[in-house]
């Protein structure tokens, strides 16, 4: 059990460590109105850190079932709505974190649990 929350903690604070760092060094506010070429770079750059968040809740926890990534899933797209809610101005990332972010962590997940079966 402490493994699988260990897991979770740390799967989501590479999602949140990366999306500080991605919007700390751009100097881009998350919450204004940004270019169609940095919403698709985010895009890419958020997706393949919630894949990694999702390997890593696998690695960590080793449950060889998604249940630690739907955890994740629901804290990830659960302060992405709380966000969304709250905040005022543009709400682009809270979006891609509930619909795109939030579940490619899953995707991590299942990656983790089919390549471990081989």
């Amino acid at each position: 059990m402490i493994k699988q929350i260990l897991g979770v903690i740390l799967g989501y604070a590479i999602f949140v460590i990366s999306s500080i760092f991605l919007f700390k060094f751009s100097g881009v506010n998350p919450h204004e109105d940004v270019s169609k070429l940095f919403m698709v770079l985010t895009f890419v750059y958020g997706t393949f850190f919630s894949f990694i968040s999702g390997l890593v809740a696998q690695l960590i926890s080793k449950a060889r079932n998604l249940k630690v990534n739907y955890v994740l899933f629901i804290i990830m797209a659960g302060f992405a709505a709380f966000s969304l809610f709250k905040s005022s101005g543009s709400s682009w990332t809270q979006l891609l974190a509930i619909f795109v972010f939030a579940p490619v962590s899953v995707l991590g997940g299942f990656f983790w649990i089919k390549r471990d079966k081989k």
